[in-house]
């Protein structure tokens, strides 16, 4: 959690120096709390070209009307917003877990072959040994 001290652009550096060759999964996420707040200070000054505030300002309850509706479509945009960041959360835990799940699929897909061949091995071994005890032995007499 970085809190930014000065107006202007940053950077995000990820350091890949401890190992350039194996491959790395990276997650984050930039929240910006306080562009909202911007957005709604630009909107605010909007409305004087908007037309709306001026055809609301005869009549009172047309006034408060507007501004329940604006709030209410705020609230709703801050919401919307948010859920918009928890989906895209819960997709990079999911991407990050599937990768996972793949990473340990091709392990034990190899030690199964690696099992499967011991195994192989093992059992001619064991008919080599099993034809070997009943093999009748001749010997030559002279």
């Amino acid at each position: 959690s970085v809190e930014p001290t000065e107006a202007g652009d940053y950077k995000l550096c990820f350091d890949n120096s401890f190992s350039t060759i194996s491959e790395k999964l990276v997650f984050f996420e930039l929240i910006f709390d306080s562009a909202q707040e911007e957005e709604e200070e630009e909107e605010g000054e909007g409305e004087e070209g908007d037309g709306w505030g001026e055809a609301a300002e005869p009549e009172d309850t047309l006034d408060v009307k507007i501004e329940d509706i604006k709030e209410s479509i705020e609230t709703m945009k801050s919401r919307l917003e948010r859920s918009i960041q928890m989906q895209t959360l819960l997709r990079a835990f999911e991407a990050r877990d599937r990768n996972l799940q793949e990473n340990n699929l091709s392990r034990v897909n190899f030690w199964s072959a690696v099992n499967l061949g011991a195994l192989a091995v093992v059992a001619f071994l064991q008919v080599c040994t099993l034809k070997s005890l009943f093999e009748e032995k001749r010997t030559v007499r002279t």
